[in-house]
C-alpha cells in the first residue's frame, strides 16, 4: 500500500486559500492607497518590524552595503550579472521594427519601446534570492528603459548586502529596503516618497505576487505568467 509523505491541497482548499491571499491583498492596496507613506511605514512595521527614516537607501548606504559583500561573491555577482547581459542585449538584437507600404499611403508596422520606469522586487526575506535581481534589473536595462526602482525586504534588522550589491551592480537608480505586499503597492500605486512605475517585475510568494494582477487605468501592471518571463523581464512592449 502506498504511503503519502506529504499530499497537497484539494482543489476547495486550494480555492479558499487564494480567496483569503486575495482578500488580505487588496485590504493592503487600499491601505496605501489611501495612506500611502504613512500606511507603507505602518504596514512595513507590522510584517517586518521595520521603519527606518527613509526606506530608499542613500549612497552612502549602498556603498557600505557593498563593502560587506567578499570580493568572491561581488565577482560571482558580476559573472552572472555579464552573462544575462550578454544574452539579453542578443534577445533585443532579434526584435526588430518593421515598417512597410503595403498599398500607396497605406504604411504599417510595429515598434518595439522600452516603458518608461519599472519596479524590480526582489524576494530576500528568508532566502535572498540574488539572481532575481539580476533577472528583473540587467535586463530591464538592457532593454532601455529609463527608470528602474528595486525593493527587497529587510534581512536580519537591515539591507542584504549581496541583494543591494547585486541591484546596484545591475543599474537600479533607486534602492528601497521594503518587501512584501506594501513594496509592491508603493511601487504600482506611488506614495509621496516612491514614485509609481508603469511595470512591476520579479518574484516573490503568493502576497507578494497577487498584486500584480490588479490593474487599473494608468497603473503599473505585471505579467506574473512564468511562462512569458523574457519578454516581461526584458521591460519591452509592443
Amino acid at each position: 500500500m502506498a504511503r503519502y509523505l506529504k499530499r497537497g491541497m484539494d482543489a476547495g482548499a486550494i480555492k479558499a486559500a487564494d480567496a483569503k491571499v486575495r482578500e488580505t491583498v487588496e485590504s493592503i492596496l487600499a491601505q496605501v492607497e489611501a495612506g500611502r507613506d504613512a500606511a507603507v511605514r505602518t504596514l512595513s512595521q507590522k510584517f517586518d518590524n521595520w521603519s527606518p527614516a527613509s526606506f530608499k537607501l542613500g549612497a552612502n548606504e549602498v556603498e557600505r552595503a557593498i563593502g560587506q559583500v567578499r570580493k568572491r561573491d561581488l565577482d560571482d555577482i558580476k559573472f552572472a550579472q555579464a552573462q544575462v547581459r550578454n544574452f539579453a542585449q542578443k534577445q533585443k538584437e532579434t526584435l526588430r521594427d518593421l515598417e512597410v507600404e503595403t498599398l500607396p499611403g497605406v504604411v504599417l508596422g510595429h515598434r518595439h519601446i522600452p516603458v518608461n520606469s519599472i519596479g524590480c522586487y526582489v524576494p530576500g526575506g528568508r532566502y535572498p534570492m540574488v539572481a532575481s535581481a539580476h533577472m528583473s534589473i540587467v535586463t530591464a536595462r538592457v532593454a532601455g528603459v529609463k527608470r528602474i526602482s528595486a525593493c527587497a525586504p529587510p534581512y536580519q534588522g537591515g539591507p542584504h548586502p549581496a541583494i543591494v550589491a547585486a541591484m546596484h551592480l545591475g543599474g537600479a537608480d533607486d534602492i528601497y529596503v521594503l518587501g512584501g505586499v506594501q513594496a509592491v503597492a508603493a511601487m504600482a500605486l506611488g506614495t509621496e516618497t516612491i514614485p509609481a512605475v508603469d511595470m512591476i517585475v520579479g518574484g516573490g510568494q503568493a502576497p507578494a505576487l497577487r498584486p500584480r494582477r490588479h490593474r487599473s487605468p494608468g497603473r503599473a501592471y505585471g505579467d506574473i505568467d512564468h511562462r512569458r518571463r523574457q519578454r516581461r523581464w526584458r521591460g519591452l512592449r509592443h
